[in-house]
């Protein structure tokens, strides 16, 4: 690996911007918000029964998108219920622009907001320090187990936090994308970084199986277009190359023969599919659903 190849981790603007670029070229949301539409309904159909309170807990809730429409599904479902929905996120710019959203966004007349500037370990260091546990209806991890340190254990302590009739949702990326051929043959190769794990909803139902949790996993199907990436010399391709790879300046910095090689299988029916002249790389997401 070229000594001049850094993670993207270690540049958080870097970061922000290729992950922006990431969502505006992928199905990503709109698979969200199709697993939102058809399936969340059914899932939280008990959570809020003969409560005065409906306790939502957003883990890494980002800039806010998907956890609104979570909150716009539990007031469909609860609608004279009052929701305390209290957010754990790292990035202050993150939590900035949620608030922004929540300002903006109509029929929140009921929702309690809270915000919780810290890593999912800082807030349960904190809580196990409190020695008061607060239960919780419905808590969910939106693409962040990727950052945990020590996943079962993360798992099992939120898991303890739910109340009755509660649930956990998790979404990761599947075991069947072309993110777990990408990482498996590539990692070695690439940038190491103790902030990122490559994660994949296998490697979590397996600890799941280990915990003896209970779990239902569906899988919905998400495209990012890379086709950008087969064309030199364009803003899109870098920014997409450095999500891809999970390196900074992936294409000024990486040896010629390991762009190369993943020019040629980012190509390959195992990682993309080709439709209408555009690359289509498999980004198939898995919803994991935990119940108390």
């Amino acid at each position: 690996m070229a000594s001049s190849m850094r993670s993207l981790f270690s540049d958080h603007g870097r970061y922000v911007e290729s992950f922006r670029r990431f969502l505006s070229h992928s199905t990503e949301h709109q698979c969200m918000q199709e697993f939102m539409d058809k399936k969340l309904p059914g899932i939280i159909a008990r959570i809020g029964d003969t409560k005065s309170e409906i306790k939502i807990l957003s883990i890494g809730g980002g800039a806010g998108e998907i956890d609104l429409q979570i909150v716009s599904k539990v007031q469909a479902q609860y609608p004279r219920v009052c929701i305390n929905n209290e957010v754990v996120e790292p990035s202050a710019e993150q939590i900035a622009k949620y608030k922004e959203l929540v300002a903006k966004t109509s029929n929140l007349e009921n929702v309690k907001f809270a915000w919780h500037n810290e890593t999912s370990s800082e807030y349960q260091r904190r809580m196990l320090e409190k020695k008061e546990v607060q239960k919780w209806d419905f808590i969910h991890m939106i693409q962040m187990l990727y950052y945990v340190k020590d996943i079962p254990a993360t798992l099992k302590f939120f898991h303890s936090l739910l109340g009755t009739n509660a649930k956990i949702l998790i979404i990761v990326v599947s075991g069947s994308s072309g993110w777990d051929k990408l990482w498996k043959k590539y990692r070695s190769r690439l940038p190491q970084d103790d902030l990122c794990l490559y994660v994949t909803s296998d490697d979590i139902t397996q600890m799941l199986d280990n915990l003896g949790l209970k779990y239902e996993c569906y899988d919905l199907l998400s495209t990012l277009d890379i086709s950008d990436c087969f064309t030199d010399g364009n803003e899109t391709a870098d920014l997409l190359w450095d999500f891809l790879t999970e390196t900074c300046n992936f294409n000024a910095t990486a040896p010629p023969d390991l762009k190369a090689e993943l020019v040629k299988d980012l190509q390959e029916p195992e990682f993309s599919t080709k439709k209408e002249g555009k690359v289509l790389f498999n980004n198939n997401l898995s919803f994991i659903v935990i119940g108390a």
